[in-house]
């Protein structure tokens, strides 16, 4: 869609983006109903080539999606601080992730449950000694009394940006540029 312009920093690296997003906690939708933008942090799974995300089947959410499907999902993780002699070359060691695609409802059970489950296995490994069963998705009603909604990103465009922190260069309180000359 848009060019990384900055393009020495794009990964083009499946396996890394694929760990990247497999591992990252938190992603950030933009969702547009044409006046403002809306951007929500979500946790999410990435699971199948697509990103996961469950909330409730009401609110602002569901009524911009319905205007609007098409959406932009990022996720960005930052590693510290890189330190330098030069200021012009301190920066910040992170790994991003942009993708743009269009947003559906997940409709059908066994991918609903699949895709909790993935999410499950990702935020609580190991926590429940059996998987989550569709009848426990199909019945489950929230504290204000609506089901549970599983929404699916299929990516149009997925770009990535990396820059590693090198440990030797990370900042910490104390350091300063004399212990780097």
């Amino acid at each position: 869609m848009f060019p990384i312009r900055y393009s020495k920093r794009a990964c083009e690296d499946r396996k890394k983006i694929d760990e990247f997003l497999s591992t990252a906690k938190v992603g950030h939708l933009g969702l547009s109903d044409g006046e403002y933008p809306y951007v929500l942090p979500l946790n999410f799974c990435w699971h199948n080539g697509s990103i996961y995300f469950h909330g409730a089947d009401a609110g602002r959410k569901i009524e911009v999606i319905h205007k609007n499907p098409n959406v932009c999902f990022t996720v960005c993780e930052e590693y510290g601080t890189i330190a330098d002699p030069v200021p012009a070359r301190t920066d910040t060691g992170y790994m991003s992730v942009m993708l743009f695609g269009r947003i559906e409802r997940v409709e059908d059970s066994r991918e609903m449950t699949e895709a909790l489950q993935a999410m499950l296995d990702k935020h609580v490994p190991g926590y429940y000694g059996q998987p989550l069963s569709e009848q426990h998705v199909s019945r489950y009603r929230s504290s204000m009394g609506s089901a549970v909604a599983v929404f699916r990103i299929i990516p149009e465009t997925l770009t990535a940006k990396d820059n590693p922190l090198p440990e030797e260069k990370r900042f910490y309180p104390g350091r300063t540029v004399y212990m780097d000359n």
